[in-house]
């Protein structure tokens, strides 16, 4: 079920009209209307409001296959969350607002979501930590982020598979082996000439 479906599912579930609801998000009734027709997805702290109304998580809203019958799922969620992933040949973070195409979400298994006050525009990002046994994952995602930039920095994704580490832009794939220092300052110059600031190359291994 899409996030369209659901939302208008949740909002009859709850008896509001898509004027009561556009009063609660703080925007208006054609704002609702668009959400609910697959027009346009709410933003990141509409999408807090949403879950908050609906009682929900924000997984069961985003990640098509989770149904929204008052479940939560809760179980793979929380501190330790990560621990308990579903095996996968990827694993790493997304953050949802660099992503043109949220069909790349169906490609992934959803451990933990948490929402990052970013600061600036928009205000907060949604970290989706996955792992993902799809084989092809690396060149999926690159065709389903964003080519535009954030604060002049482009947006990437970066994970890891074993021993090697991705980088991954639109239209482009890095990678290089952990602990191989040239491979690792090859890719680096990579995304310096992309715009991407050096302690935003601080990723995790």
């Amino acid at each position: 079920m899409k996030l369209s479906e659901k939302i208008q599912q949740l909002r009859k579930e709850k008896g509001l009209s898509q004027e009561e609801l556009a009063e609660i998000c703080k925007v208006s009734r054609q704002s609702i209307s668009k959400w609910e027709a697959d027009i346009a997805l709410p933003e990141t702290d509409r999408l807090l409001l949403l879950a908050n109304t609906f009682q929900v998580s924000l997984d069961v809203l985003l990640k098509d296959e989770l149904v929204v019958n008052g479940v939560k799922k809760t179980g793979t969620c929380g501190l330790n969350a990560i621990n308990d992933a579903e095996s996968g040949i990827y694993e790493g973070i997304i953050i949802k607002e660099s992503l043109d195409r949220d069909e790349i979400l169906d490609a992934v298994s959803m451990n933990k979501v948490e929402i990052w006050n970013a600061g600036g525009d928009p205000k907060y990002w949604t970290a989706i930590y996955f792992t993902s046994s799809r084989p092809d994952f690396p060149e999926l995602l690159s065709g389903a982020l964003s080519g535009g930039t954030d604060g002049g920095e482009a947006w990437f994704a970066d994970f890891k598979s074993g021993n090697m580490k991705y980088i991954v832009f639109n239209g482009l794939v890095l990678r290089y082996e952990i602990g191989n220092l040239p491979d690792k300052e090859r890719v680096c110059r990579e995304c310096e000439k992309r715009g991407v600031a050096k302690e935003q190359m601080n990723w995790p291994e």
